[in-house]
């Protein structure tokens, strides 16, 4: 029989060799393409190299679609697909109570078990998953059959059990296959006996759960209502690549990215990487350090420059994006955040890199600081980022973090039209009386000359500058005199910003604020709370320094303020030391993996 839902949270785990990040790939894929509104959530291990069959080694891919907006990857899923004993174990408390779970039986083995932890031979009955639909497929032996008469190798047919596997929930899900085949035919397409197996097997796991009487339903979740226009499934790691893509366009200007390769940040020199076409040069440089200075060269020479890193790499960053707050040069660093200190929880994300961003250089060195709410936003607040950096001449963070970065969702592809220019301040060749630090009224920002312009020869580094000249000063009021411009230069940025919004009234009891990546998870709780009739109101900061020039206005109209973040309270203590009047609590996780739903209502509940 089946049966129409709104929306279904669906997790596919194994071991890292397992292709569970493929598997849930393709379905939240085939999911969009047929008209669904798609969040996910993939989850690696830390360990590059993990024991297979650990805990410590498994990997999970986690979809949820709807025919309804769809905010965060889910909380709980409704159906957990594991490829061996260590994956259940791992993921049996994020099932739903009536969840399904489909379980590769071939791999239940005493010695599977063992390494995954379990005390006895029944893992369903030693986690208590009575109350599940347990669904005990030979997915190995189902995939070994299906390729009996494939020329691949052993290895290379059970390679395969993951499609296997992909074609049961197609079935589950009344999803066709025919997606999933073309995919197979680009990727494999110099490899026919790959495609053949694939297809092979894919069918295989279709028809399997066609003929299974384990399945009592099946579901049908109606595409969702999209905004017209032309979509594409995007991570938030591609889409903070093509923002600035995008940026360097609209400023007419190369686009310079120097960068060392960190866990969750690499990505985005990868894709930068592929667009030599779109005069892109992207130098995989030796260290984080050396990734900057090359960035900062750039700037110098005319590019849209920009560096990517995560946490411990922006602590190396930092002496050296001191001096590109002194020499004044237009620098984007993104920063995509992970759990630490040190090297911390690598693929784990986190919001703990905030005052680091904000403070974490010597001297008085402030810098503009951003933060995008979505992997599709990450290329708005990518493009945002370096116009500000071009149009202000100052250097700019950008925080994503793990979870929006190597998440995904639909993207409506805009047009350019919709993006306002970038105006460099450029300096004409032919202008007269040229002074490096001379600046402009309305921004405060210094002129750009170009390196190689006659007549336009100036000095900068990372010593104090004359107002004027740019000279080298010592002089005690002429450092005063640059400190508060160039504070005031940051400060400035506010008049450029857009106005902190307000979901729900704009005044009343409670105001739950949030920033950057946790932006789904608070739409989600807030919205079902004033569902519930609760007197409950959002503010979402994504431009964190300068803030909104309303932000107090907005603040000061709630008698409670919650702030919810992804680390111990470092933009709570942010607004208390702007704000510092203000009734202000905070709900803070720090477990490397994002809020639920669940318990960001509660909290608010319990708070409010």
């Amino acid at each position: 029989m089946e049966r129409k839902l709104n929306d279904v949270v669906i997790r596919f785990s194994g071991d890292s060799g397992d292709g569970m990040q493929l598997s849930g790939t393709l379905f939240s894929n085939t999911s969009a393409l047929e008209g669904n509104s798609v969040s996910t959530f993939p989850d690696f291990p830390s360990e590059i190299r993990a024991p297979q069959g650990t805990v410590a080694g498994v990997s999970g891919f986690q979809v949820h679609f709807g025919s309804t907006a769809v905010n965060t990857s889910g909380d709980y899923c409704d159906v957990l697909v594991a490829m061996n004993p260590a994956a259940l174990k791992a993921n049996a408390k994020w099932t739903k109570r009536d969840a399904t779970i489909i379980l590769d039986r071939d791999a239940f083995d005493p010695t599977h078990l063992q390494k995954a932890g379990f005390a006895t031979a029944d893992p369903v009955a030693e986690l208590q998953l009575s109350d599940r639909n347990v669904i005990w497929a030979p997915l190995t032996t189902l995939t070994k059959e299906a390729l009996a008469a494939a020329t691949l190798d052993n290895k290379a047919i059970l390679r395969c059990k993951n499609m296997l596997a992909l074609g049961v929930c197609y079935y589950l899900f009344n999803l066709p296959l025919t997606h999933t085949e073309h995919y197979y035919e680009h990727k494999f397409k110099k490899k026919p006996a790959l495609v053949d197996a694939n297809k092979t097997v894919l069918k295989a796991g279709y028809d399997y759960a066609a003929n299974t009487h384990a399945f009592a339903n099946t579901y049908r979740i109606a595409p969702s209502h999209l905004p017209a226009g032309k979509y594409r499934i995007i991570s938030g790691n591609t889409a903070t690549a093509w923002g600035l893509i995008a940026a360097a366009e609209k400023a007419a200007l190369p686009l310079f990215c120097g960068s060392y390769p960190i866990t969750p940040a690499t990505n985005i020199l990868e894709e930068l990487s592929l667009r030599k076409d779109l005069r892109i040069k992207a130098i995989q440089c030796e260290d984080e350090i050396a990734g900057i200075c090359t960035s900062i060269g750039a700037a110098f020479a005319g590019n849209l420059a920009v560096t990517t890193t995560s946490g411990p790499g922006l602590a190396l960053k930092s002496e050296a994006l001191g001096l590109a707050v002194m020499a004044e040069l237009p620098l984007v660093v993104v920063d995509v955040q992970r759990g630490g200190p040190s090297t911390g929880l690598p693929t784990k994300p986190e919001q703990a890199d905030l005052m680091q961003a904000l403070w974490g250089r010597s001297g008085e060195s402030p810098v503009v600081v951003l933060a995008a709410p979505s992997p599709s936003q990450c290329f708005h607040y990518a493009f945002w980022a370096a116009k500000i950096a071009i149009e202000h001449m100052t250097p700019v963070v950008l925080l994503t973090d793990g979870y929006i970065a190597n998440g995904a969702e639909p993207w409506r592809i805009p047009s350019m039209n919709d993006y306002p220019a970038i105006v460099a301040p450029l300096v004409d060749a032919k202008e007269q009386g040229y002074q490096p630090y001379l600046r402009d009224a309305q921004r405060l920002a210094r002129r750009w000359a170009i390196p190689g312009t006659r007549g336009k020869e100036h000095r900068i580094g990372g010593l104090e500058k004359d107002a004027v000249k740019g000279n080298v000063s010592h002089d005690p009021q002429n450092h005063q005199k640059m400190v508060e411009l160039r504070a005031a230069k940051v400060a400035k940025v506010a008049d450029f910003i857009p106005p902190l919004e307000v979901l729900g009234a704009a005044q009343g009891n409670t105001l739950v604020v949030g920033w950057g990546g946790t932006h789904g998870h608070l739409l989600s709780a807030v919205s079902e709370l004033q569902a519930e009739g609760k007197a409950v109101s959002l503010a979402h900061f994504n431009y964190i320094n300068p803030l909104p020039i309303n932000t107090l206005q907005v603040l000061q109209g709630f008698q409670k303020i919650i702030v919810c973040e992804l680390n111990s309270g470092q933009f709570a203590n942010h607004l208390r030391m702007t704000f510092p009047h203000l009734n202000i609590a905070q709900i803070n996780k720090v477990q490397g993996l994002p809020f639920t739903v669940t318990e960001l209502k509660q909290f608010i509940i319990d708070n409010s």
